[in-house]
Order: structure tokens, then C-alpha cells, then sequence
């Protein structure tokens, strides 16, 4: 059936949903995408947008405002079509296609990203792994065998990678991004414990989990008046650690 002729009491979208989709909106989509699976999982049909924004963890204001730059609006007294309004947004944020992802850094966290089984249900097929410790190359994870650091150009270009993810330490952080920026890699996704720089028109986004442990450290000291919160080295120890 076509969205034209989609019956009146389901939601609809606007002839022509607006570009330029606030980079806020952006980040929370893949909540309510996450959320809408959990409902389609239990056969939910329908789903108001008081229920939606409770199980997305925001409020139902800021939920219909951000579905709105998508052109869904719902129905009045009825709420969202939970399979429609999961259609749009799989389509909103690109996972309808089939992304090729190349890991570069297999030590501890390099290997639990190339193992959760999480990735292909969302689009994204990791294609290579890639290390530059000899040590590391031959050996087989997740199906995978991984290659020498030497390749990654080639490796990019033979497979059509879309993604780059960087595992490494800290000091190859960079040197990597460039090389993945130069053989046409445009969207970066930074777990090494550095501050990196890439130029205008690649994507960069960063997951830093000794700063993300720290906040929660910060939290913890003041709901038990402790002080918890990881000094500069006992940071750098734990990101050493989860890089491998």
C-alpha cells in the first residue's frame, strides 16, 4: 500500500518532510527507533506519544517536535503506527542500506566490537579488522581474519568502506584518522582516548568511556558523599586498559 493511500485514522507524513534535521533530533532518533523495536517485538501496534516518550527517556513535547522534522505527526487519540513511524526513521537515519564498517585496533575493545552480534541487525557489516601489531595479524575474530595495518587503504578502497572505528592507544589515534580521511573514509568513530582532528566535511563522533566513568563517579560522590571520582592517572590506567 502507498502512503497516499494510507487510510485517514493512521499517521501520515508531510508531502515533503524539511531538511536540515537539528543535530539534537538527530541523536535522539535512534532512542525511538530503539524503543519502537522493543514495542513491535511485543506486537504493539500503536503507541501514544506520552508511552513513546517514556520509553525513550525524554518528553512527549520534545518526542512529537522531533518526529514532526520527519513529517509524522501521529493521530489524535490514537498515537503512532508503531511499524510505519520505525519505517521512517530507519529511512531518516540510513539503515536501510547495508554500511561497510573496517575496526582499526584489535586489541580488548577492538575484539568486543568485532564480536557483538548487535551491528548487522542495524545496518552495519563490519568488513575488515585491522592492527598494526604483527603479533595480532592472522588471527581470526568474529569470523574475520585480521590484517596488517599497512593494508588499510587498499582495504578501504577494495571494500567500499563507509565507517571507520579507531581502538587503538592513544598515540596512533590520529595517524590512522588521516589515513582513513585520505583513502575517502567521511565518517569516524573515535573510542581511542585522544583528541583527534579531522577536516571540514567528515563526521566525527567520539566515545570516551574514562570520561563517561568519571561523570558517573561524580554522580556516585554526591548521592553517597564519597569521593569516588577517578584521579588524571587512575583514569589514563583504565582507558590503557580498555584499549588492551
Amino acid at each position: 500500500m502507498t502512503r497516499n493511500s494510507r487510510p485517514s485514522s493512521t499517521p501520515t507524513a508531510a508531502a515533503a518532510p524539511p531538511r536540515g534535521v537539528p543535530e539534537a533530533t538527530v541523536a535522539r532518533l535512534p532512542l525511538y527507533l530503539r524503543a519502537l523495536t522493543t514495542l513491535a517485538e511485543r506486537g504493539v501496534a500503536t503507541v501514544s506519544s506520552e508511552e513513546l516518550a517514556a520509553s525513550a527517556g525524554v518528553n512527549s513535547a520534545k518526542l512529537r517536535k522531533d518526529l514532526s522534522y520527519l513529517g509524522s505527526y501521529g493521530t489524535r487519540g490514537v498515537g503512532y503506527e508503531v511499524d510505519f513511524l520505525r519505517h521512517q526513521i530507519t529511512r531518516e537515519i540510513g539503515l536501510t542500506q547495508d554500511w561497510a564498517v573496517v575496526i582499526v585496533g584489535i586489541g580488548n575493545l577492538g575484539h568486543a566490537l568485532a564480536n557483538y552480534g548487535g551491528f548487522a541487525s542495524r545496518g552495519f557489516r563490519i568488513a575488515a579488522l585491522v592492527d598494526a601489531d604483527l603479533s595480532r595479524v592472522g588471527e581470526e575474530v568474529a569470523g574475520l581474519k585480521v590484517r596488517h595495518a599497512d593494508e588499510l587503504e587498499q582495504i578501504v578502497q577494495d571494500l567500499g568502506i563507509a565507517i571507520g572505528v579507531v581502538a587503538t592507544p592513544a598515540r596512533a589515534a590520529q595517524l590512522v584518522c588521516d589515513r582513513l580521511v585520505a583513502a575517502g573514509v567521511t565518517s569516524i568513530l573515535n573510542f581511542a582516548p585522544a583528541i583527534v582532528q579531522v577536516p571540514e566535511g567528515v563526521d566525527l563522533r567520539k566515545v570516551d568511556l574514562s570520561t563517561e566513568l568519571q561523570i558517573l563517579a561524580y554522580h556516585e560522590q554526591r548521592k553517597n558523599g564519597a569521593a569516588l571520582a577517578l584521579t588524571a592517572e587512575q583514569a589514563a590506567e583504565l582507558a590503557e586498559a580498555v584499549n588492551g
